[in-house]
C-alpha cells in the first residue's frame, strides 16, 4: 500500500508540473486551455492502469484550482479526465491482439483510434456539463478544444513517448498480474 501512495504522489507531481505553466495559454478563458499533459492520460493508462487514470483525475481537478478555474464543470473533468485513460486502458486490455505494443502499424492505428474515441468520451462529458452551466461558452468551440487536447497531443507526443517508455527503458504495461507480484 505504501508503495501505491508514493506512486501516485509521484505521478500527480509529474502531472502538475507538466500541466500548470501551461494553464496561461488559454483557448477560452477560464474554460479550456492549451494542455501538452493530456499526452500524458494515455501513458498514465497504459503504464498504471486505474492508479493512472485516478492520478489524471485528480491532477485535472488540483490544476483547476491552482489556476482558479475551479467550477461546477470541473465535476464532469474529473469524470472526464479518469473515464479517458480508463478507457484507453480498457480498450487494449479488451480488444488488442496481444498485450500492448507500439511495434507494428495495425498497434498504431489501433491506439490512435483508442485516443480519438477516449477524447470523444471525455468531450461528450464535459461539454454538455459546460453548456448547461455556462450558456455563454461557446459550446462547438470549447468540444473542438477538448477534442484537439485530448487527441493530438497524446497521439503526436504521446505515442513516441511510450515508444521509448516501452522499448527504452523497459516499462511495461499495467496488467492485474503485475499488481498481484511481490516486490522481492
Amino acid at each position: 500500500m505504501k508503495r501505491l501512495i508514493i506512486r501516485f504522489f509521484l505521478l500527480l507531481f509529474v502531472y502538475l508540473v507538466v500541466a500548470i505553466p501551461f494553464k496561461a495559454m488559454n483557448l477560452i478563458p477560464g474554460f479550456s486551455d492549451v494542455r501538452p499533459v493530456c499526452a500524458l492520460a494515455s501513458i498514465y493508462g497504459v503504464f498504471y492502469g486505474p492508479l493512472g487514470c485516478v492520478v489524471c483525475a485528480f491532477g485535472n481537478l488540483i490544476a483547476d484550482i491552482i489556476d482558479d478555474a475551479l467550477r461546477w464543470s470541473s465535476l464532469a473533468g474529473f469524470s472526464a479526465n479518469f473515464l479517458g485513460p480508463f478507457m484507453i486502458w480498457y480498450l487494449w486490455k479488451r480488444f488488442g491482439k496481444h498485450p500492448f505494443a507500439l511495434r507494428t502499424i495495425p498497434d498504431l492505428l489501433f491506439h490512435t483510434l483508442v485516443i480519438v474515441l477516449g477524447a470523444i468520451l471525455e468531450a461528450s462529458i464535459i461539454t454538455p456539463a459546460v453548456a448547461y452551466a455556462y450558456p455563454e461558452v461557446n459550446a462547438k468551440l470549447f468540444a473542438y478544444s477538448v477534442l484537439g487536447n485530448t487527441s493530438v497531443f497524446p497521439i503526436v507526443f504521446g505515442i513516441p513517448l511510450a515508444i521509448v517508455l516501452q522499448e527504452e527503458l523497459g516499462f511495461s504495461p499495467y496488467t492485474e498480474e503485475k499488481l498481484e507480484k511481490k516486490p522481492e
